[in-house]
């Protein structure tokens, strides 16, 4: 299947998606494209499309080997992913382990304060309202999600992250927060979609606390494609 504009359904920020010749599959492919504060800020990070597609993959074969549903199928070249076709949910899951960006500002917390408790959040996806942070009363009345797939989404995420958790930990990173989105497949069930990456985690290293993630594109660090490829080499070694 060419990667050709007339195949293509779909381009987001980050990734376009494409047609195949069957109708529940699509082929992903990741770009190196990067923004932030919501489209605000933009530019690319070198390879950051071939990073994020190896990351994505190595995550979502340790969630599958671990009992977590996922659209991923098969890589099929270094940036593009064969994939189950799914009617995204236009919710964006968000777990916060430990406190980090707008929400310690908002709460005036030092950044890094550890969490007893994992704090869910869900966002509403349309980028023309900028995603704004909605609760379980607006995604129902919405029709966004019924309270049942609220339900699954939350035991699908707790299990998440309670495994990636541990999955990072063995790479000696600290799961900071992150983001997940999910979709419904052919059958109407509700599964892990979209990506698990730098780009929708934060990550630092254990014992510095060095952050290895978007932030580093967001806030101007520097180094970001090799803070990127630290996380790839990292994770290798346990997945």
């Amino acid at each position: 299947m060419l990667l050709v504009d007339e195949n293509k359904l779909y381009e987001g920020k980050a990734k376009k998606v494409y047609r195949t010749e069957n109708p529940n599959e699509v082929i992903i492919y990741y770009k190196d494209d990067a923004t932030a504060f919501n489209n605000l800020k933009k530019g690319q990070i070198h390879n950051k499309g071939i990073l994020n597609a190896q990351i994505t993959t190595i995550i979502f074969n340790y969630l599958k080997n671990n009992g977590v549903e996922t659209h991923l199928i098969e890589n099929l070249s270094d940036r593009a992913q064969l994939c189950k076709k799914v009617e995204i949910i236009p919710l964006e899951v968000i777990v916060r382990n430990t406190l980090a960006g707008s929400t310690a500002k908002l709460l005036k917390i030092e950044e890094g304060k550890i969490l007893n408790s994992p704090i869910f959040e869900i966002c509403y996806k349309k980028d023309e309202l900028g995603d704004p942070m909605i609760n379980d009363y607006h995604a129902i009345a919405l029709d966004i999600a019924t309270r049942k797939d609220l339900e699954e989404i939350y035991s699908q995420t707790k299990k998440i992250n309670e495994l990636l958790k541990s999955f990072f930990d063995q790479a000696n990173i600290e799961l900071v927060d992150f983001k997940i989105e999910f979709g419904k497949d052919v059958n109407g069930n509700i599964i892990l979609a979209d990506e698990i990456s730098p780009d929708c985690c934060r990550l630092w290293d254990k014992e510095t606390r060095k952050k290895l993630d978007k932030d580093r594109f967001r806030r101007d660090l520097g180094d970001v494609e090799e803070a990127y490829q630290e996380v790839l080499s990292r994770i290798s070694r346990v997945g």
